[in-house]
């Protein structure tokens, strides 16, 4: 196989999965009923050392959808005010779309078959994103409709904690709880976080560089 044939060495070290860390804002904790307000976007790469690393951030600001629930909580806990024109949001099905091109792109960059979502309990993130695409009729949801990873459990299991700011302090990775909340600042960390943990298992010898492991099929 010639060096411009060679599949990028990410898509053989999540079995073909992309991982994409969102992060996402919202009106309250049902996805059904409460209203999506803010998500954000991180793609992943990887260097010839088969080293994850931080890539393009994509936000998106969501309208809420006709009928939706906003918490006053939930509002008061993120500062977001829904009706500011400064704003700028969108409505989901714009917003989403926005969302998933630049994914749909990068999975196809990384030769990969699929984008798995990564969060900070991820399951949260997850049914909000797909609650959202369900109500826009989106058909070409880049994510797998259940898998995930937890950026918790992981950062339970290497640093003991599974708070976002102390996991990432504990990791070294510098955090503001003034910043904090917002859809970037968070996804951007939950991302620092996971190639962290993720880069630090392979230096252990949990896992080869792409271009040493075996194939899958032996």
């Amino acid at each position: 196989m010639t060096e411009e044939n060679t599949p990028h060495p990410m898509s053989r070290r999540f079995r073909g999965y992309l991982p994409v860390v969102v992060d996402v804002e919202t009106g309250g904790f049902n996805p059904r009923t409460d209203a999506l307000l803010e998500i954000a976007a991180v793609l992943l790469t990887m260097d010839e050392d088969g080293r994850l690393r931080r890539a393009e951030t994509v936000v998106q600001h969501i309208d809420p959808f006709e009928g939706a629930n906003l918490e006053q909580s939930a509002l008061d806990f993120t500062g977001i005010d829904p009706w500011s024109p400064d704003r700028e949001a969108v409505p989901e099905r714009e917003g989403l779309s926005e969302i998933f091109s630049p994914i749909r792109k990068a999975v196809k960059a990384h030769d990969c078959k699929r984008a798995v979502l990564v969060g900070h309990n991820a399951t949260f993130d997850h049914s909000f994103v797909f609650a959202a695409a369900m109500r826009a009729d989106i058909k070409r949801n880049p994510f797998h409709p259940f898998s995930t990873f937890d950026t918790a459990t992981l950062a339970g299991l290497a640093y003991g904690h599974t708070v976002l700011a102390q996991a990432c302090k504990l990791a070294g990775i510098p955090f503001s709880n003034k910043e904090a909340h917002s859809a970037a600042y968070d996804a951007e960390k939950t991302a620092d976080l996971f190639c962290g943990i993720v880069n630090r298992w392979q230096e252990l010898g949990g896992f080869p560089p792409p271009a040493l492991a075996e194939d899958d099929d032996c």
